[in-house]
């Protein structure tokens, strides 16, 4: 008796499996090239472009007072006295330290502002994706960017960059970025 009992468990778990993987819905789609196809990616891609270069320039001209006043300590460093070499050579090690100070802050501004500004694109295109996996009955829609998944049978699993692309309005031709270069 307890046998037939736990025959008839076992089938039933596994006649309840099959039915729950032939119903079962996947999908899958690279989060990542979604992002970079968005138009406020774009957007947000040249504010931080500037910002970057506005950084650079305030860089370059702390760079220059630097070399100026190192130039002069090497032409004067014999004429001047003690004191005086002393204080220039105080001061050459104070701007050094702030050009150190400055790059280390600006390389977290930069970080700060690319997650401040990619963080409501992220946020839309996931929006995006919850309601395409809702509207057409997904059980799971996969991120494929983040290559965590050993293996993905896209025979069984369906590929919404296209429902994406659509319900974010992105033109079907525009492609990925190249390399330093915005998308297309």
């Amino acid at each position: 008796m307890k046998t037939i009992l736990k025959l008839a468990v076992v089938a039933l778990l596994f006649v309840s499996t099959q039915s729950f993987a032939q119903s079962a819905k996947f999908g899958h789609v690279n989060m990542q090239a979604l992002v970079q196809l968005m138009p406020e990616t774009d957007s947000a891609m040249v504010a931080l472009e500037k910002y970057g270069k506005d950084l650079e320039e305030t860089f370059q001209g702390m760079q220059k007072e630097f070399q100026t006043k190192y130039e002069a300590w090497q032409q004067h460093q014999k004429d001047w006295l003690p004191a005086v070499l002393e204080a220039k050579e105080k001061e050459l090690g104070e701007i050094q330290q702030r050009l150190q100070q400055f790059q280390q802050t600006a390389q977290q501004e930069i970080g700060q502002m690319q997650a401040q500004l990619l963080q409501p694109i992220v946020k839309k295109a996931n929006e995006a994706v919850e309601k395409i996996g809702k509207s057409n009955g997904f059980t799971y829609i996969v991120d494929t960017s983040v290559n965590s998944m050993a293996f993905i049978n896209e025979n069984l699993s369906q590929d919404i960059m296209a429902q994406a692309r659509q319900a974010l309005g992105i033109p079907a031709d525009k492609q990925l970025p190249t390399q330093g270069q915005p998308a297309k």
